[in-house]
């Protein structure tokens, strides 16, 4: 009697130990929720992902990869099946990107959507739908890597030409050519500056004084000039006239008309020459203006030996 209490406590201890192991698993594995294989293709280096890897859906885990194999069609691709949850909302334009987790070197999937077809990607468990894989941030930057290199090298092997020993031949004579075109325009420039210095010292503020008083002195000068000029005019005109008139009264009054016009004509004669003789002794005064006079007696600076 009391081996057969001892082989029901026990036989209901396995019981009740199954019991809750299959209560266990159900409790840690989840609900089955209902899913739908899709493949994943790909020509790249899928290192790091395994099988059981997680499939994320713009970051939300919603399935798990359950096969990784090549094509049998075409070795260079890459057949990854994917089980994804029938909910998850899938289109013609969703792509896939291999997606690195941490430092750790292990890979997952992730589902992206472009946007390109909004068509929904219906599920077929005979024949399941294919999904792109578009290259990850590592598969870029490789590319990109390389690309920049081979330009490294290119602008390597440009630099190279560039210095061959011709051209750095080249590049020597032309640096002393320049060496010495610049030793011969250090005196042209040197006299440049004296001739600016100059032409300064020309134009300070008092020679244009003296310039401008002197080109208001000729203005009266030329005046006086076409005065003289007018006068002899006139006592030529007078001259015509009178050996022009005929009459008796015009020949009695010749003699004195001719008197008085030589009288003119003398006096005009005598201001135009001392006008000419002025221009003569100092022509530059038409520019500077008539040369000062020497101070007289009881002035400043007289002397009687006739300096100052």
């Amino acid at each position: 009697m009391e081996n057969k209490s001892h082989a029901f406590a026990a036989g209901l201890f396995a019981m009740l130990l199954g019991i809750a192991a299959a209560i266990a698993f159900y409790w840690l594995g989840g609900g089955k929720d209902d899913t739908h294989d899709y493949v994943v293709v790909t020509k790249q280096n899928i290192g790091g992902l395994n099988p059981q890897a997680q499939v994320r859906y713009r970051g939300i885990r919603v399935g798990k990869v359950t096969d990784i194999r090549l094509d049998p069609d075409d070795y260079s691709n890459i057949l990854i099946t994917v089980s994804i949850s029938e909910d998850v909302p899938l289109t013609r334009g969703t792509v896939a990107k291999l997606n690195y987790q941490g430092v750790t070197g292990l890979a997952h999937i992730l589902l992206l959507e472009t946007g390109k077809d909004m068509e929904p990607l219906e599920p077929n468990d005979d024949k399941p739908p294919r999904i792109a894989m578009i290259p990850s941030l590592f598969d870029e930057l490789g590319e990109t890597g390389v690309a920049t290199l081979k330009q490294v090298r290119q602008l390597m092997a440009s630099a190279n030409e560039v210095l061959s020993e011709e051209n750095r031949r080249h590049f020597t004579a032309t640096l002393a050519n320049l060496e010495e075109t610049s030793s011969s325009l250090k005196p042209t420039l040197n006299n440049l500056n004296a001739s600016l210095v100059q032409v300064n010292k020309v134009l300070a503020d008092g020679n244009v004084r003296q310039l401008s008083q002197a080109m208001g002195e000729v203005g009266p000068l030329l005046a006086d000039t076409r005065t003289l000029v007018g006068k002899m005019q006139a006592a030529t005109d007078k001259l015509d006239l009178a050996i022009g008139d005929a009459s008796a009264g015009g020949t009695s009054a010749l003699m004195p008309r001719l008197n008085e016009l030589a009288t003119d004509f003398s006096l005009t004669s005598r201001q135009l020459s001392r006008v000419l003789r002025i221009l003569e002794d100092s022509p530059q005064g038409l520019v500077f203006g008539a040369p000062a006079l020497p101070p007289g007696p009881g002035e400043s600076g007289f002397d009687a030996k006739g300096g100052k």
